[in-house]
């Protein structure tokens, strides 16, 4: 029985306990019942909630799409009106355009029958072009026929005399002056344009008048220009095919270096230290050769220049690299070649393209030419200057023309076929290049040769290595007179040899070329035996009347770089 009791007891006090969890639980459903009620409640307010406020966003993204849908609508709109302003404008361009290129067509019709017809008319005119350089080339070659016979009637060796005026130091080297002189002093006039008048009044004796004719007398007033004008045509001799030698004689003060090199300044020893109308022969044909070959741009020339001075009797060349040696330049002795032809072997040689190259050149050399006072001239030269330009062109391969057996042979290619283009027919005076000389080659030489001056020991006060000088400078005038009076006799042999100046001339006094020699005289009556000696000198060149020379053919080496005078090179 107590174990019954203690049984129910206990499973009385177990159910108290499950009754009490279990009302516990049920008031813990009936709060958590209540608090989903609760939440419920909040879940619907928040649904409301957003529902509400989602459509009020979409209301808001409704007007905000209405209102870019009406602003798009107004930019569609003025878009239209813009494209259809636009559309207006390109129309009426288009028909603008299309109306000017119908006017095109049209003006490009009228110009292609314009064009045809000046085509026509452009092939007329090649034609007489054609013609007219045909003729034009006859009478080129008429022309320098003419002009060369010209200057051979007048001379293949002529002499002009020019009388310098009268200074104010001849006063002073004149003790007493002449009373049947116009001008105290002066002895030598010009009396006519061929003509010099020398009154000769010695002590004891009646006063005498000689005369001496030339082909030209310059008085003292006539200006360089003058002087070159007489001149001008050898340039063109020379563009011919001709050598051409211009050379001044005189007495030392005569003028020789002015009239050759213009005034000298002891500031500036160069030829342009005067004004330009004092110019001397040597600038001036230097402008005038370069004028003439620009006149006839597809054929121009090329121009080589040395320069050389022949000092007690020595060549020495003015424009080698190595001027440090005793003399003013380095010395070169001369050979002759098989063809008789003078060279000097290395000689410089500078290639020049304009006039003011060539008196650039000029002036380098004169600088270092050898000169001494003397009491005749205080700047004396006591050296022969000589300047030479070598012409060489190269014209077709094959292009010949017929030898005409009335043409001097000594001068190659003698007159032109390379200056003028050779149309096809002939020329009176055009020989073919001689077989020595490479094909389509032609040479002309212009020599410019400034001489010292012949001097009288006993005038001009030398001594010592200045009357050596002056030997050598006499005994190579002399050598000159005896090849010019050698020619004027007409004998077998020229002694050209006799001298190194004579030597280097041999091709410029001889043969076809051109030689012009300008004497200088002194109007003193202290200069009479000298400006009469000159004189005599001058009248006995013009007798050197020429035979028709037998032509020498060029030396091959004439056209080598490094070798003779005309074509040398310096060596590299």
């Amino acid at each position: 029985m107590p174990r019954q009791h203690m049984l129910w007891g206990f499973s009385e006090q177990r159910w108290r306990q499950l009754q009490h969890q279990m009302r516990v639980k049920e008031e813990r459903i009936v709060e958590l019942e209540t608090e989903n009620a609760i939440l419920h409640l909040k879940l619907a307010e928040c649904q409301e909630r957003t529902k509400r406020r989602s459509r009020e966003a979409r209301l808001c993204a409704l007007l905000r799409m209405r209102q870019c849908h009406q602003k798009l609508q107004r930019d569609v709109k003025e878009f239209r009106q813009s494209f259809l302003v636009l559309l207006q404008s390109y129309q009426d361009d288009f028909r603008s355009c299309l109306s000017d290129v119908m006017a095109a067509v049209q003006r490009t019709q009228l110009s292609l029958e314009a064009l045809q017809a000046c085509q026509s008319e452009a092939t007329h005119l090649q034609q007489r072009l054609q013609e007219l350089e045909s003729r034009y080339y006859l009478e080129q070659q008429r022309r320098r026929a003419l002009h060369n016979s010209l200057v051979e009637l007048k001379g293949n060796i002529r002499v002009h005399c020019r009388i310098r005026p009268f200074l104010s130091f001849d006063n002073k080297l004149d003790g007493s002056a002449s009373q049947n002189c116009p001008t105290p002093g002066e002895v030598v006039h010009a009396a006519d344009d061929e003509t010099v008048l020398v009154r000769c009044a010695l002590p004891g004796r009646p006063t005498t008048d000689k005369t001496y004719s030339f082909e030209r007398v310059y008085g003292p007033a006539a200006s360089q220009a003058v002087v070159f004008e007489d001149l001008r045509p050898l340039l063109i001799s020379l563009l011919d095919g001709y050598n051409v030698c211009i050379m001044a004689y005189g007495q030392t003060g005569s003028g020789k270096s002015y009239t050759m090199l213009g005034p000298h300044s002891e500031d500036d020893p160069t030829l342009l230290s005067g004004a330009r109308e004092d110019l001397g022969i040597i600038p001036r044909a230097a402008e005038e050769l370069f004028r003439l070959i620009s006149e006839n741009p597809s054929r121009s020339p090329k121009v080589d220049v040395s320069i050389v001075e022949i000092y007690n009797n020595n060549v020495f060349d003015l424009l080698a690299k190595d001027n440090s040696t005793v003399m003013s330049g380095t010395k070169f002795q001369m050979v002759s070649t098989q063809e008789g032809r003078s060279e000097v072997p290395r000689l410089t040689c500078r290639a020049v393209t304009s006039a003011v190259e060539f008196v650039g050149l000029i002036h380098r050399g004169v600088k270092l030419r050898v000169q001494h006072p003397t009491l005749v001239h205080k700047n004396s030269s006591r050296s022969h200057l000589m300047v030479t330009a070598t012409l060489t062109t190269a014209s077709s391969l094959g292009s010949t023309a017929p030898q005409s057996s009335g043409a001097s042979p000594q001068k190659k290619a003698g007159a032109g076929n390379w200056w003028i283009t050779p149309p096809p027919a002939s020329s009176p005076h055009a020989v073919p290049v001689d077989s020595a000389d490479p094909p389509g080659q032609a040479l002309a030489r212009l020599q410019l040769v400034d001489l010292a001056g012949s001097e009288c020991a006993a005038v001009s006060g030398v001594t010592g290595s200045a009357l050596k000088e002056t030997s050598f400078i006499n005994r190579s005038l002399a050598a000159l007179a005896d090849v010019l009076g050698a020619l004027s006799e007409h004998r077998d042999h020229i002694p050209y040899r006799n001298s190194k100046l004579t030597h280097l001339l041999q091709d410029s006094i001889g043969g076809d070329a051109k030689l012009l020699m300008i004497l200088c005289v002194s109007p003193g009556q202290k200069h009479m035996a000298e400006t009469l000696r000159g004189l005599t000198f001058g009248a006995r060149a013009r007798q050197a009347e020429r035979r028709a020379p037998r032509r020498r053919p060029p030396s091959p080496q004439m056209q080598k770089p490094g070798v003779g005078l005309a074509g040398s090179r310096a060596p590299s």
